[in-house]
């Protein structure tokens, strides 16, 4: 079979490699329908995630139908249509045990393209399938459901959930990425009065809009003052950073209200000041996380009902054996106006489709 290696910094290549087998009883192995590219794919070319050794298939997101299973997997079995989740989970471990999937202590949690060969492959083999496989309603299609893989369940718990949304509330989403517009689709379910979007990017702002955000924000041109303007000086009760460097942190614990809550679900790679000086007086809660993907089976009859614009995320689909021009195109999301790609499922017969045009 084929699949996208990563080499090192730099180098990586859609190749034949060997197929995967069942190990312990617990694995299932996959034919990969349809996947996508995470921002953290791009983080590893570049040599930021030292962890991923030369060598490992790269890939956390992915649909397919199970053609093997071990000794000890109940839920699934050959022929089943599943969606495979960016978090394993042992089920055994005390996090596990509090649905806290995504720090397991078992051999489980973010290991798919990490620290074990991942999805970008004609065929994964899936450790712990009983709890890190979906099975799949037939009416959610390929490419909409392996968004619920990882930007949606992540947004949703790490963003959504974590941040607090009540009804009545001014949500401000800064970055307007495929998590950061899966933010804003997902906290338009808690009714909240307002939903503020700020990127750098017109297309992406747009795109917000069109996902619900009421209003917009060039994060250049002073947002908090617009914000303050928006809530009589107060604030906003939640802001979610989802970039993932220090400048728009800072700029979220600018925007917050007295009581507020700021949710970290950007991926920072460097350093971001934490203003106590100004911050320990306003009682403003901070958390971050990694996504457990325990919301995975509710985000999937939400989208089975049709509650989810998961579809309107995606900009690009291609063969699966287009990788390299994938990642091109999602890399250089500037120039192409990337949102999320999908490679393989339904749509393949097309390499670039406009969501305009879908």
């Amino acid at each position: 079979m084929k699949g996208y290696v990563f080499h090192g910094p730099g180098q990586s290549a859609w190749e034949e490699i060997p197929d995967p087998a069942i190990r312990e009883a617990t694995d299932a192995i996959v034919r990969v329908d349809a996947v996508t590219i995470c921002g953290t794919d791009l983080h590893i070319l570049k040599g930021d995630v030292p962890e991923v050794r030369p060598g490992t298939v790269l890939g956390h997101e992915a649909v397919g139908e199970i053609v093997e299973v071990g000794g000890e997997v109940r839920t699934v079995r050959p022929g089943d249509r599943v969606l495979v989740s960016c978090i394993s989970a042992c089920g055994r471990c005390r996090f596990c045990r509090e649905a806290m999937y995504g720090q397991c202590r078992g051999g489980g949690g973010w290991i798919l393209g990490h620290l074990i060969d991942g999805t970008q492959a004609e065929y994964v083999r899936v450790p712990y399938a009983d709890l890190s496989v979906h099975p799949l309603p037939g009416a959610v299609s390929s490419e909409d459901a392996v968004l619920l893989a990882d930007i949606f369940p992540t947004s949703y718990e790490v963003g959504v959930l974590n941040g607090g949304v009540r009804p009545g509330d001014t949500v401000v989403v800064v970055g307007a990425g495929p998590v950061g517009l899966a933010a804003v689709a997902t906290a338009r379910l808690f009714a909240p009065s307002r939903i503020v979007a700020v990127d750098v990017a017109a297309s992406r702002l747009e795109a917000a809009r069109k996902l619900g955000a009421e209003t917009v924000a060039d994060a250049r041109e002073a947002p908090e003052e617009l914000v303050a303007d928006l809530t009589e000086g107060l604030g906003a009760d939640v802001v979610i950073e989802a970039v993932g460097v220090p400048e728009t942190f800072e700029l979220c614990t600018r925007m917050v209200r007295p009581g507020g809550h700021v949710a970290n679900v950007g991926v920072h790679g460097k350093p971001a000041t934490l203003h106590l000086e100004d911050l320990w007086i306003k009682n403003v809660t901070i958390t971050t996380g990694l996504v457990d993907t325990h919301s995975t089976p509710t985000l999937l009859r939400m989208a089975a009902a049709g509650r989810l614009p998961t579809g309107q995320l995606i900009t690009h689909t291609f063969p699966l054996d287009s990788m390299q021009e994938a990642y091109d195109v999602f890399g250089n999301a500037a120039e192409t106006g990337a949102l999320k790609v999908v490679l393989g499922g339904q749509r393949h017969d097309s390499v670039a489709v406009p969501a305009q045009q879908r």
